[in-house]
């Protein structure tokens, strides 16, 4: 490549010279510092995420899964950078990152390296923190002292082509990426708050079993809840219809209602004789099979009227009735996981057809006091959803900077 082409398409205006085309030894020295003497113990052991970096194993996944001994464990310090030859779904070839935490120790699966004075160690990270790049420099080094599970040894991990600005761009791109990562986690962390007080709302507002009425209610209710079965308070809808509508296909998930071709990138046919079931506005579907026994309720909210095949039942709420608050109650109800689990009938997938369902009992008030409920859980949902966007917002323009800023 020509010197003239080394140069990143986005970038700071301040920084015009070519980046430069080095072996990745140029600026890593492997590490053969161990544990020998078993200074660190187990609660010094550290492990590589993808979503997290480095981390303590104590603390983040509550145990050590260390053996016996951490002798011969190598020793991390901070800023060095560590590589996991384990593979996984997204980059088969291992992942790299920087240690931005306390000293500790990695097993022998990983390969340790000593940042030279010619780089910034999180630029490395942030360097390989595009997978697609990652697997790129990888894959012609496979075959290089491959051995046993290791992908690449520790030494020919270094062999491969990098191309590196000078240490100044390292550190501004570094940061750019950092404030990246603080908005993500700040979001996120927001999203998590959000669901966990949205669990405690919703243990409270219903009520708990072999009670009739909830541990928070609004003021001015006081009435019992009345115990009705799904099949009273719901109304299952037959409406069919083909591809020549012109309605959209959809997918109904754990993760929510969606176009099918977003959810698998095309559709499942493009039959135009198919007969699919209608979800109109405000009703709900869901998949009547599961391999764990959970069953996922979601109304339609995105188009005015989706198909999904017709093994998904598709009902609305009977009138006098919320069926924005049924669906909450049966997607966190642990009694009604259980009456799911009571519907196997042997394999090893679970069936729960509307037949079925409209045979479970819960405990509802009255329309007014379900409006009200509806109105709450809705707003953590709204907010729930807000954060969401913004972190999938960011991560997408996050990731279009990871291709356009480097060479």
């Amino acid at each position: 490549m020509d010197k003239e082409k080394l140069i990143p398409s986005l970038r700071f205006s301040r920084y015009i010279d070519a980046w430069e085309r080095h072996k990745l030894e140029h600026y890593l020295n492997v590490s053969n510092e161990k544990n020998t003497e078993e200074i660190f113990g187990k609660e010094d052991v550290l492990s590589v995420s993808g979503n997290y970096g480095i981390v303590n194993q104590m603390e983040f996944q509550g145990r050590s899964f260390a053996g016996a001994s951490t002798a011969n464990y190598g020793v991390v310090n901070t800023g060095d950078v560590v590589y996991t030859k384990s593979p996984l779904k997204s980059n088969p070839f291992g992942i790299i990152k920087t240690n931005k935490g306390p000293t500790g120790t990695v097993s022998t699966l990983y390969a340790v390296y000593h940042p030279k004075e010619n780089v910034c160690p999180d630029f490395i990270q942030v360097y390989f923190e595009q997978y697609a790049r990652m697997n790129r420099y990888m894959h012609p080094l496979v075959n290089k002292g491959a051995k046993n599970d290791m992908k690449v040894s520790d030494v020919n991990a270094l062999k491969g082509d990098v191309i590196f600005p000078k240490i100044d761009e390292e550190k501004d791109i570094v940061k750019y990426f950092s404030s990246f990562d603080q908005l993500i986690t700040l979001h996120q962390k927001e999203y998590d708050k959000l669901l966990i007080v949205k669990k405690a709302m919703l243990e409270k507002m219903f009520p708990k079993k072999g009670m009739n009425v909830p541990e928070i209610r609004f003021k001015g209710f006081t009435e019992p809840w009345e115990r009705r079965k799904v099949g009273e308070v719901t109304e299952e809808l037959d409406q069919y219809t083909t591809l020549k509508s012109g309605f959209p296909l959809l997918t109904s998930s754990r993760s929510g209602l969606m176009m099918q071709n977003e959810y698998r990138d095309n559709t499942s046919t493009d039959n135009q004789d198919t007969l699919f079931s209608i979800v109109p506005m405000e009703a709900c579907t869901y998949r009547h099979m599961s391999d764990d026994d959970i069953f996922h309720f979601n109304i339609n909210e995105i188009v005015e009227n989706g198909l999904v095949s017709r093994e998904y039942p598709v009902f609305t709420a009977s009138k006098d009735n919320n069926l924005f608050v049924i669906i909450q109650f049966l997607n966190s109800s642990p009694e009604f996981r259980a009456f799911c689990r009571e519907q196997k009938m042997g394999g090893t997938r679970t069936r729960l057809y509307y037949k079925n369902l409209c045979r479970f009992e819960l405990l509802l008030p009255t329309e007014k006091e379900q409006d009200q409920i509806a109105a709450v859980l809705k707003h953590f949902d709204n907010l729930i959803t807000l954060h969401q966007r913004k972190i999938e917002k960011l991560k997408n323009i996050k990731a279009g900077c990871l291709e356009k800023m480097f060479v």
